[in-house]
C-alpha cells in the first residue's frame, strides 16, 4: 500500500455511504492522530485501537450520523505521495469559507487549520473534510 491515509479516507467514504456505523482500518500512529482531529471536530464519534482478525494491530472507527445522512460529506486527500503539498500557515486554505476543516501535518503534531493559524505554523495540507 502506497498511501496509507488515503486507503483510510476511502474506506470511510465507501462505509458511509453503505450506512456501516464501524469500519476496520490497520493501526498507524498517523492514520490515529489524523481520526484524533475528526473526533475533536466532531466528524466521527471516535475510534478504539483493537486486534484484527488477521492477528495485526486495527483500529475500530465509529461513524456519526445525523438523521440518516453521514455527517461526512466530502473527504479528500490534498497531499498524495507523488505531490506533497506544503504550505506556510497563512496559505493554509479555508474549506467552504470555514465551515469544513483541513488537517495539517506540522511540526508540532497533525492538527486542524484552525489550530495550525492560531499557533502560526503551516505544514503538509494531508486532507480537507466538510
Amino acid at each position: 500500500m502506497n498511501d496509507p491515509i488515503a486507503d483510510m479516507l476511502t474506506r470511510i467514504r465507501n462505509s458511509q455511504m453503505r450506512g456501516k456505523s464501524t469500519v476496520m482500518t490497520p493501526a498507524s500512529k498517523l492514520r490515529a492522530w489524523v481520526l484524533d482531529v475528526l473526533a475533536d471536530e466532531g466528524y466521527i464519534r471516535g475510534y478504539e485501537k483493537m486486534t484484527g482478525a488477521d492477528g495485526h494491530p486495527a483500529i475500530e472507527i465509529s461513524l456519526k450520523y445525523y438523521e440518516g445522512e453521514p455527517v461526512i460529506r466530502e473527504l479528500k486527500r490534498v497531499s498524495k505521495p507523488g505531490r506533497r503539498v506544503y504550505m506556510g500557515s497563512n496559505d493554509i486554505p479555508q474549506v467552504r469559507q470555514g465551515l469544513g476543516v483541513s488537517i495539517v501535518s506540522t511540526s508540532k503534531g497533525v492538527m486542524s487549520d484552525a489550530n495550525a493559524r492560531s499557533h502560526n505554523i503551516g505544514g503538509e495540507v494531508l486532507c480537507t473534510v466538510f
